[in-house]
């Protein structure tokens, strides 16, 4: 088994096919978690719209909590702080549909009026929030130490892993499915899963697929308090379309919910502009007035890989070729538990009946999935 790509979602794979006993191989253009992956705002959270994705973050959690047994000896960086999601009144109802759902789905949701969010959270304005919900187990990771701790699981159970091995070409045999890459060599294998985020589509047109999949070049932007009381929690404005989270002490970061202008996977600009940073502070400071001394501090710009709706694509594209790619901006706190449906997936064993949504096929018969809340669709 091959599998191409060591952002989380490769890496995952290779631990769940590691672990049932499976002999594969991963291949990465360049390092573990060195693409977008690495630079993820790594929230974690099962709020999702989509029950199938909901289940699979709610196990992504549970993973993220009991990781270093689990990898034996991989540190994720898991921190649970809590997530406050705002809506308007727009979206306020389906936000209340969503909460019961995940909370029949043992995720712990609070569905908290204006009047309650003041209560408990003086500092936010709500003058036009219509409702907002509290996911109590939300928090946030470190990508790279996840990553490498699947990765790192995964060769000890005997998977090999190649890194600055870049792939090039992609054949389609009989029986098998023949990989060549840049260095000359030629590998073979029964069955190769295509994990490559913004780099999946050229790959896939070698074994005949047309992904309509798309880059999208998005920003992280980080600032210091600058005397503000730290926010302690995870924090989501679907109405501003943004979201933020603590880093560090006395830092926090934001990005954007909602679509981003189209990149070149191989020549875009990484660094963040000063107006990038400047839109995304005022909005925060609209929501929470006494962030208005906030320093910016940095910020870097990564790719998403997005698809039609918003949603993963996860299937089988060829004869003996399979992908898992289009997360378009939340595939981190899916990764460490969706690898376990992808494996089997891969295997040809039985899967949960909720994956077949996310076919590639769904695209050309027009059965587009819902995702997110209005702009916000992002939150899937």
């Amino acid at each position: 088994m091959l599998i191409i790509g060591a952002g989380v979602h490769g890496a995952s794979a290779a631990f769940h096919l590691a672990s049932a006993g499976v002999s594969v191989t991963v291949l990465e253009r360049g390092h573990a978690a060195g693409g977008p992956t690495g630079r993820s705002s790594a929230v974690v959270r099962a709020y999702y719209t989509n029950e199938f994705l909901a289940r699979v973050a709610r196990d992504a959690i549970t993973m993220f909590e009991s990781f270093t047994a689990l990898t034996h000896g991989g540190e994720a960086g898991f921190h649970r702080t809590g997530a406050l999601w705002m809506h308007g009144n727009d979206t306020a109802d389906a936000a209340r549909r969503s909460a019961a759902v995940l909370n029949e789905l043992d995720i712990a949701c609070d569905v908290l009026s204006p009047e309650e969010v003041r209560a408990q959270y003086p500092r936010i304005a709500c003058d036009d929030v219509g409702v907002a919900v509290w996911e109590r187990g939300a928090g946030y990771a470190d990508p790279v130490g996840t990553t490498t701790g699947l990765l790192g699981a995964a060769t000890a159970l005997g998977a090999c892993y190649r890194s600055a091995t870049k792939v090039t070409g992609i054949e389609e045999r009989p029986k098998s499915v023949r990989v060549t890459t840049s260095d000359g060599d030629s590998l073979e294998a029964g069955r190769v899963l295509i994990a490559a985020g913004p780099w999946t589509k050229p790959l896939a047109a070698q074994v005949g697929a047309d992904l309509p999949l798309t880059v999208e070049r998005h920003i992280v932007a980080t600032f210091a308090c600058a005397g503000a009381p730290r926010l302690p929690f995870a924090f989501s404005d679907t109405i501003q379309g943004y979201y933020l989270r603590p880093e560090g002490e006395d830092q926090f970061l934001m990005g954007p919910l909602h679509e981003e202008p189209q990149a070149d996977a191989e020549n875009f600009d990484e660094r963040i502009g000063d107006d990038e940073a400047l839109a995304l502070a005022t909005k925060a400071v609209r929501r929470i007035p006494d962030l208005e001394d906030a320093a910016p501090t940095g910020g870097w710009a990564s790719l998403y890989d997005v698809s039609p709706d918003w949603q993963p694509v996860i299937g089988q594209i060829g004869e003996h070729t399979y992908v898992d790619a289009g997360t378009s901006g939340h595939g981190f706190k899916l990764a460490p538990a969706l690898g376990r449906h992808v494996a089997a997936l891969v295997m040809g064993e039985e899967t949960d009946s909720g994956l077949a949504e996310f076919s590639p096929e769904r695209f050309a018969s027009g059965r587009l999935l819902a995702a997110g809340f209005g702009r916000s669709r992002l939150l899937g």
